[in-house]
């Protein structure tokens, strides 16, 4: 039993306003120095908030939450109110497929990672798709793309 009414407990959630992923963005940050990826800006402000941004790759990135954005292998549902907390994670994911499209007809592309994609040895192939796309190397001899890959891999 909550300790408030639930007039009074909505008031004081409503008033709680998100900070950013601060742990996430920083081991993303350690792994784009780590590998030498540079252009990127922090708190871009565009539509969707993404948590990073490459501007000359046109590119967004988002870091999931496994939770509030409904990852099949992490987010569990609390047993109160549940239905509320299944409506808030179903817009989530409703929301993410709207800027992610948005960003794609504006010519942009969309990397969404989840948070557990960050742990120690979970983050390669999250990193490589970025890698990708911010710099692709093209040997002189051949004059294709060739997508570098991660040390390591």
């Amino acid at each position: 039993m909550d300790s408030v009414s639930a007039k009074e407990r909505s008031r004081i959630m409503r008033n709680v306003k998100a900070r950013g992923n601060k742990s996430t963005e920083l081991k993303l940050i350690k792994l784009f120095k780590d590998y030498g990826l540079t252009g990127w800006r922090r708190n871009y402000l565009v539509i969707g908030k993404p948590d990073f941004v490459f501007l000359t790759s046109r590119l967004a990135i988002f870091v999931d939450g496994c939770f509030w954005h409904g990852c099949k292998d992490h987010c569990r549902i609390p047993a109160t109110n549940k239905d509320y907390w299944v409506d808030k994670v179903n817009r989530n994911k409703k929301r993410d497929g709207i800027i992610n499209a948005t960003f794609r007809t504006r010519n942009w592309r969309v990397v969404r990672i989840w948070e557990h994609e960050l742990e120690k040895g979970n983050y390669k192939k999250s990193l490589n798709k970025i890698k990708n796309i911010v710099q692709p190397i093209i040997p002189p001899s051949t004059g294709r793309l060739v997508p570098p890959v991660c040390e390591g891999m």
